[in-house]
């Protein structure tokens, strides 16, 4: 039953038409997930776009850039809404007609692109085939609605009733009530959960990351295949200039090192655009593993994973993290592959002139000798740092207190000697310092950079979480889908308005229905059937003259009622007139029973 505004009481000429179509329910939405993931599908490849200017008309001033994208944003969204609101529409045939039309006019369109314009050898076929797909997808998704929505129309299937709650909640709350299985060791790797599902926002955003990345990596490898061909080019040009001119022997010198830095670094991109696009699909397969771990801890009531400031977030940052999280979550996959390939680009190089370039021209003796004395370095340091440790832990501890505790307390012995330790040592560590701090700044870089794209986690040092905008977004998120998508929540909730319903759907007769167990059926329904007729010839006393047994009198006798029946509905509807202006007053039984006579 569609429910009546306030509008259309001010507007009946509309009769409840124009109303607000929503594309999908980013928050609560667990039904067509993967149809509304293949519908993500369908747009990555105009998403994509927002991070070139290709699609803007003409120059727009630097100012004014956030509005042009906003614009580009606002237009891609209305183009692509119908797929939306055909799958999100209650008026299933009406959607699934229109969503057909719309899926087959885009791919007829897409069709037409790759046969006609063809921009390499496959190379439109390459990159378009994800969004093709999709679209088909949706086109064969739309015509299974259609025929379901039929065989409805048409009673041969039942429509299926809607509710807050699904199956796999309410199997989540009969899993808490029940004693949990102890985790084997496959479940310690990766715990499978089939009480848990994702909702469409969060398999859409994966699905478009996953899209974005296999584009992206095209895009990659054939922008470095024309940067490394027009580096030949510029060293084939040097090697002409070396040879027509006489005076270059130190420029001679140098073409052979630069034609193998360009072969080290065309093999070394390679190799790592293929461990990059690993590392970042990874990536995208652990936010989803991270989202559902994080959602079951709080579920549970389990806040300590998050810093203390982010335990209770304010609710509109929570709100408005959901409306930034797909967005976010996707450019910093994106971006986060780039950084991630160049650092893997650079360590690639520093590894193969290190070691592999020394071994090939037959320098192994000399690099196994440097490499002797820096891992003789590097082993000394840490083994003094380890020996400080030792030392404290055998000279300047107190003994055990019990004979079961596994360390040492922390109480102080030998105190004097420790004073002079700790003296000595205070030189030597004022250097060791130094060399501290430049590993640590190094390690803080390289895995500041290898978790950009971890939007999940905070790369930020503790207290200064609040500067992480991706995370920030990330808690506010998972916060809003606790409060809305808790399962016990859920089901309470269904359980109030399932008891609020039947309530308002109980008419007075319920009562009657009320059957005694172990007795006759016949006799009881019997019973039942005279009690109904006893309260609606109470409620309705003019029914008496309408009753099948008066009006055969009149037939047989003659045309007009008998004063003793009008005289008794006379007295009856006196009576309920009463009742009505004094509830506390009571009608006799015995008159009651008399009336049925």
């Amino acid at each position: 039953m569609i429910q009546r505004q306030a509008i259309d009481h001010r507007l009946p000429f509309l009769q409840g038409r124009f109303g607000i179509v929503v594309p999908l329910d980013t928050i609560g939405g667990l039904s067509n997930r993967w149809s509304y993931g293949f519908a993500f599908g369908a747009v990555s490849s105009s998403v994509l776009l927002l991070f070139s200017e290709e699609y803007i008309p003409f120059t727009f001033p630097n100012w004014a850039r956030a509005i042009v994208y906003l614009v580009g944003a606002l237009e891609i969204g209305l183009v692509y809404f119908p797929f939306f609101a055909c799958l999100s529409t209650p008026f299933r045939m009406t959607g699934a007609v229109l969503g057909i039309l719309y899926s087959l006019s885009w791919l007829l369109d897409c069709l037409f692109t790759l046969v006609f314009k063809i921009l390499g050898k496959y190379q439109k076929v390459i990159i378009q085939w994800p969004c093709i797909l999709s679209l088909i997808f949706l086109l064969g998704r739309f015509i299974y609605i259609l025929t379901k929505a039929i065989r409805i129309h048409l009673e041969l299937e039942q429509e299926d009733c809607e509710e807050l709650t699904e199956q796999h909640q309410m199997e989540h709350v009969k899993r808490l009530l029940r004693k949990t299985p102890k985790d084997n060791r496959f479940q310690r790797v990766y715990e499978w959960d089939p009480y848990f599902k994702f909702p469409n926002r969060i398999i859409g955003t994966a699905i478009i990351s996953i899209i974005g990345l296999y584009t992206m990596t095209l895009a990659d490898y054939a922008l470095s295949g024309v940067v490394f061909e027009q580096a030949n080019m510029w060293k084939n040009a040097l090697e002409r200039v070396v040879a027509s001119c006489n005076q270059t022997e130190p420029l001679g010198a140098f073409i052979p090192q630069l034609e193998e830095l360009i072969y080290v670094a065309k093999k070394s991109w390679l190799a790592t655009t293929i461990f990059a696009s690993l590392n970042s699909v990874a990536y995208t397969l652990h936010v989803l593993a991270c989202y559902r771990k994080h959602l079951r801890r709080l579920w549970k009531g389990q806040k300590g994973f998050l810093p203390e400031r982010f335990h209770n977030p304010r609710a509109s940052v929570s709100v408005a993290s959901i409306a930034r999280y797909s967005g976010w979550q996707i450019a910093f996959t994106l971006w986060g592959y780039l950084i991630v390939h160049f650092v893997h680009f650079v360590f690639a190089l520093l590894f193969v002139y290190a070691l592999v370039l020394p071994i090939r021209h037959g320098r192994a003796l000399n690099l196994l000798s440097n490499l002797g004395i820096i891992l003789l370095t590097i082993g000394l340091v840490i083994g003094l740092v380890i020996l400080q440790v030792v030392l404290v832990q055998i000279f300047f501890l107190q003994n055990k207190m019990s004979p079961t505790d596994k360390h040492k307390p922390l109480a102080l012995n030998n105190r004097k000697a420790f004073h002079c330790f700790n003296y000595f040592f205070f030189f030597y560590n004022v250097v060791l310092g130094i060399s501290t701090c430049i590993v640590r700044l190094l390690l803080s870089v390289v895995v500041g950079t290898w978790l950009v794209s971890r939007i999940d986690r905070t790369i930020m040092q503790r207290g200064y979480e609040n500067m992480d905008a991706g995370y920030s977004t990330w808690v506010g998120m998972i916060f809003a889908d606790h409060y809305h998508n808790n399962p016990v929540m859920v089901c309470f909730c269904q359980i109030l308005v399932s008891n609020s319903l039947d309530r308002q759907s109980a008419s007075v007769y319920s009562t009657f229905n009320n059957a005694v167990p172990g007795s006759n059926s016949r006799v009881n329904n019997r019973a039942r059937r005279h009690w109904a007729l006893l309260y609606t010839l109470l409620r309705n006393p003019r029914l008496l003259l309408l009753r099948k047994q008066h009006l055969a009198k009149l037939s047989s006798s003659s045309s007009s009622p008998t004063p003793d029946t009008v005289m008794r509905a006379w007295v009856m509807t006196s009576q309920v007139q009463n009742l009505n202006q004094q509830p506390e007053s009571a009608t006799p039984a015995g008159s009651d029973s008399n009336v049925l006579n």
